[in-house]
């Protein structure tokens, strides 16, 4: 006999699920595979009817309809909802027993963690990480500067935990991955992984030379003769100089175009702190403007709004 499962579908941040029967035996899917069968199917799963309804419906004779009805009852297909007597006989009503049907490998079941993607943000930031996300599960690198003085600078790194608060944003619209997923910029550098993999690098190009190694392909990006001096933008020329402002960009991975890249940093560590915020708690208004297979950079700022010293508000500033 068939078996009943649920089969699970995500689009636009939310989660569907509906009944499937799974068929054992092929011989049994291949009653499905006839044509004649299938419109058969398909019309009694909008309404429950009579074999002779069914035949009249779809222009066929009464003994194909008998015939067709009896081969998906005995595969479970179709089930009797009711009976009817006419003329010293009794009619039965069918409708098809699920809104699915498949069939499957002994192999390849694995447990999902469904998160809660029912909230306004959800359908933008799905779009916004698509290709970091396959198979529900996060697929790329996030990379921090190291807090150790490093790069040409010698500089150290004091916005690397704000990686932390991504990672649970990620965590709302994607399953934890197999592999570490988190790198320090100078290991990434050394490891050559920046080339084949989707990535996002969080801090300015002072203090993460992952950045500094994409900084000249964003379409808004740090000052090349002074990364702390802020950020210009290559349509308008109009820079960006303020500690609490920070980058939102996504580009294609100069290295590999099939990979993205996604930098979040500021012109201090609290400008990178309001890029973070901007993207996760704020998504929905910050994504908005995002379009799929296009660069896309855009300039946020953060606010103390209840003088507590701490950034609760995120604006956008200017988009590309």
């Amino acid at each position: 006999m068939p078996v009943d499962k649920t089969l699970i579908h995500v689009a636009e941040g939310k989660t569907f699920g509906k009944k499937i029967t799974v068929f054992e035996k092929v011989e049994h899917f291949r009653v499905l595979s006839n044509p004649l069968a299938w419109r058969m199917l398909g019309l009694l799963s909008r309404s429950p009817m009579y074999p002779i309804e069914v035949a009249k419906e779809l222009k066929i004779y009464e003994q194909s309809a008998y015939y067709y009805v009896r081969k998906l009852v005995d595969i479970g297909a179709l089930t009797e909802v009711g009976t009817h007597q006419v003329r010293g006989g009794t009619a039965r009503l069918y409708q098809s027993s699920s809104p699915a049907f498949g069939i499957e490998m002994d192999w390849g079941e694995r447990q999902l963690e469904l998160r809660n993607q029912q909230n306004s943000s959800g359908q933008y930031a799905n779009k916004f990480f698509d290709e970091f996300i396959v198979d529900g599960a996060f697929s790329g690198l996030i990379i921090v500067g190291a807090p150790d003085p490093h790069g040409p600078y010698r500089s150290s790194s004091r916005d690397g935990h704000y990686a932390v608060h991504l990672a649970f944003f990620l965590g709302t619209i994607s399953n934890i991955p197999p592999e570490f997923i988190v790198k320090l910029d100078a290991d990434a550098k050394a490891e050559k992984v920046i080339e084949e993999n989707n990535i996002i690098s969080i801090g300015g190009p002072g203090t993460n030379i992952v950045t500094a190694e994409f900084n000249r392909y964003l379409p808004i990006r740090f000052n090349e003769k002074n990364f702390w001096s802020g950020l210009v933008d290559s349509s308008s020329a109009k820079s960006y100089s303020l500690d609490n402002q920070g980058l939102i960009a996504k580009i294609k991975n100069p290295y590999n175009n099939k990979k993205k890249i996604i930098v979040l940093a500021g012109v201090r560590s609290i400008g990178t702190k309001s890029a973070v915020l901007g993207l996760t708690n704020y998504s929905q208004e910050i994504l908005k403007s995002y379009k799929s297979n296009e660069e896309w950079a855009l300039v946020v700022q953060g606010f103390d709004m209840n003088a507590d010293g701490k950034i609760d508000h995120v604006d956008i500033v200017s988009e590309f």
